[in-house]
């Protein structure tokens, strides 16, 4: 399968963008949703699947099998191509979603697999294949969570997945294991063996906080890790936000109720005279 070869660049500190540089024919594959801009003489293809030139020439059944694997992933039916259509150099930017940072990987230095979180991958070099690896042993299928399916890139080019929060890449020898929250791994090599442990202690379980299980991450092999994982960041933001609609309980909403009284009767005043 042959890739399209870009260059780019990552900008931004804590909400960084990629910005791709596509040659004339050149083309880049987006998630759904995750275009920043894009400059004149870059057309827009949605296409059913992943895009991917591969599945692009094998017909229905592999348009639907594509399609299938993204939806299985909690992913979108559909991906954006973008491809340079004009006779000159042009540039595509790709936002994250949330604040972290944006890792570019490089699949021919990686062995040709990746294997990431189902919401981790933002965009790649035309060419890069997009499915998904079920994990092997049955505790991961049933306590895994975030970790149990996984979307695995493939091919020889370059993709960009992203990480919340701060980033960490591990290198694990041989033999060497790591514990991790299950929501905290991006994205490994292959050679890595992910299982789900149990926390070990009831106590530690139920009021610790960190759940009943870990990720158990054990080498030889690469790892990358994210200190804010979205599903964190969700719970937080809903377990901080108004339950009732109303203001929170830092606003006073006996003051609250009382301050907004006085100024609709302020409004209403001066609308009478």
């Amino acid at each position: 399968m042959a890739m399209d070869v870009v260059d780019y660049e990552i900008k931004g500190s804590e909400m960084q963008f990629v910005e791709v540089e596509l040659d004339p024919g050149e083309a880049a594959v987006g998630e759904a949703g995750s275009l920043f801009f894009m400059d004149a003489g870059i057309s827009m293809d949605t296409v059913f699947g992943d895009g991917s030139q591969g599945q692009a020439g094998s017909g229905l059944f592999g348009k639907l099998l594509g399609a299938g694997k993204r939806l299985i992933t909690g992913e979108s039916l559909f991906t954006t191509v973008y491809t340079n259509q004009g006779t000159a150099k042009l540039r595509v930017a790709f936002a994250a979603p949330y604040p972290g940072k944006i890792l570019p990987m490089d699949l021919r230095q990686l062995g040709g697999t990746l294997l990431c979180q189902k919401d981790a991958f933002l965009c790649a070099a035309r060419g890069v294949s997009l499915g998904i690896a079920f994990q092997k042993k049955m505790s991961v299928g049933f306590f895994g969570g975030e970790g149990f399916v996984m979307q695995k890139l493939e091919g020889d080019g370059l993709a960009f997945v992203h990480a919340g929060g701060t980033c960490i890449k591990r290198d694990l020898p041989p033999g060497h294991t790591l514990f991790v929250d299950t929501g905290c791994v991006v994205a490994y090599t292959p050679s890595v063996d992910f299982e789900i442990q149990y926390v070990g202690k009831v106590k530690t379980a139920l009021f610790g906080g960190e759940g009943l299980f870990f990720a158990k991450l054990t080498g030889p092999g690469t790892i990358w890790l994210q200190s804010l994982p979205f599903s964190r960041l969700a719970s937080r933001v809903f377990a901080a936000a108004p339950q009732t609609g109303g203001g929170g309980k830092e606003e006073g909403s006996l003051l609250g109720g009382l301050a907004g009284g006085a100024v609709l009767g302020g409004l209403l005043g001066d609308r009478d005279e």
